[in-house]
């Protein structure tokens, strides 16, 4: 096994973690779009109803300790960094450390298991900012490949539907229909990327080893009304359940979210749950992959891909395994809107409320 990589850089959006926090972090997340004071500060309560403190960094300092206990016990023996694109640590902070303990290359996983505009190759453009803006010496980062088909992805989301279903009298599990969702994207980034097919292909994945019926919709759209985003809305979908009276049972899985974060606890489970409860539906909602031991040995796995090309390739299903450098056109941005891009806080536009 030879390699110059260095260490590993973990990057994540970025939450706030007080009160205080909240206006600058939004802020930076729609920098440069046109959004309206008044829009910030409707999102901002989303946070003041958790006291300003979004649980994504808790939970990604949770994946970084995970993941440096794996690679402590079983190799290859690589630091671990983490840094954000919104909020701190921010990726420049993250690479100015790294060059100064003499990192040089390093390999990025991104929290974010699919490919578009804004779940990959933003991720690039704001880790090549970072070097700009840090200049000499700012360490080369490569990222790991996609792993929306990769069986450690797969594998605890079929576990978490099965603890879900066991919330259920078994009696009814038959009846029970497994609703997928994914973040909302404009319908334009979507048809510039592989979204929708890689999404659609891990919540099949999923529902095949569970053997439910299923559908996808999707959550947390920011756009204005004017912009088509990838629809049906959970909401929307939940009322039409209702509506024709074709289930009666649900569980909820967020198979585009690898954490619990504030998209999952506000959008699904105050939002949508208060929907599905007024409707008289029972909803139950799957753990996110987190911190499962076979998520984060996925994580080596895709490492030792990377560092040795003699490696086993693990995917899953009927796509093809993700780019290893991305090529140029990958994932272009579509024209810009001015509100909220995917990705964004939990939305303001979405019809759950």
């Amino acid at each position: 096994m030879a390699s110059d990589y260095e260490a590993i850089l973990v990057v994540s959006f970025g939450g706030p973690e007080k009160r205080e926090d909240v206006i600058p972090y939004l802020e930076n997340v729609v920098r440069g779009r046109l959004v309206p004071r008044e829009r910030l500060e409707q999102v901002a309560e989303h946070y003041y109803h958790f006291d300003g403190k979004s649980p994504i960094n808790d939970q990604v300092r949770e994946l970084v300790q995970a993941l440096e206990n794996e690679l402590a016990e079983h190799g290859p023996h690589l630091p671990v960094y983490w840094g954000n694109r919104h909020w701190h640590p921010f990726l420049r902070e993250t690479l100015a450390r790294m060059r100064g303990n003499g990192i040089r290359k390093a390999l990025a996983f991104f929290t974010s298991a699919y490919s578009s505009y804004d779940g990959c190759r933003k991720y690039r453009e704001d880790i090549e900012r970072a070097r700009e803006e840090l200049g000499p010496g700012a360490p080369e980062v490569e990222k790991l490949r996609a792993f929306f088909n990769h069986p450690g992805f797969i594998e605890p989301m079929v576990e978490n539907v099965e603890a879900a279903l066991d919330q259920f009298p078994a009696i009814f599990r038959d009846t029970v229909k497994l609703v997928f969702t994914a973040h909302s994207i404009p319908v334009a980034m979507a048809a510039t990327s592989q979204y929708v097919e890689q999404v659609t292909e891990a919540s099949r994945l999923v529902a095949e080893r569970i053997g439910l019926s299923w559908e996808l919709v999707y959550q947390s759209r920011s756009g204005p009304p004017s912009q088509p985003w990838l629809e049906p809305d959970i909401c929307d979908y939940l009322r039409e359940v209702a509506r024709q009276r074709s289930a009666q049972n649900l569980v909820l899985v967020p198979i585009g979210f690898l954490s619990d974060h504030m998209e999952v606890i506000y959008d699904l489970d105050i939002q949508a749950q208060e929907v599905a409860q007024e409707l008289g539906l029972k909803m139950v909602r799957a753990a996110t992959v987190g911190v499962h031991p076979r998520f984060v040995r996925m994580i080596r796995e895709l490492i030792l891909e990377r560092l040795d090309a003699g490696a086993p390739r693990l995917v899953l299903g009927k796509l093809p395994i993700g780019h290893d450098a991305c090529p140029p056109d990958c994932c272009p941005c579509p024209v810009p809107g001015p509100a909220f891009g995917s990705g964004s806080p939990p939305g303001i536009r979405g019809r759950c409320g």
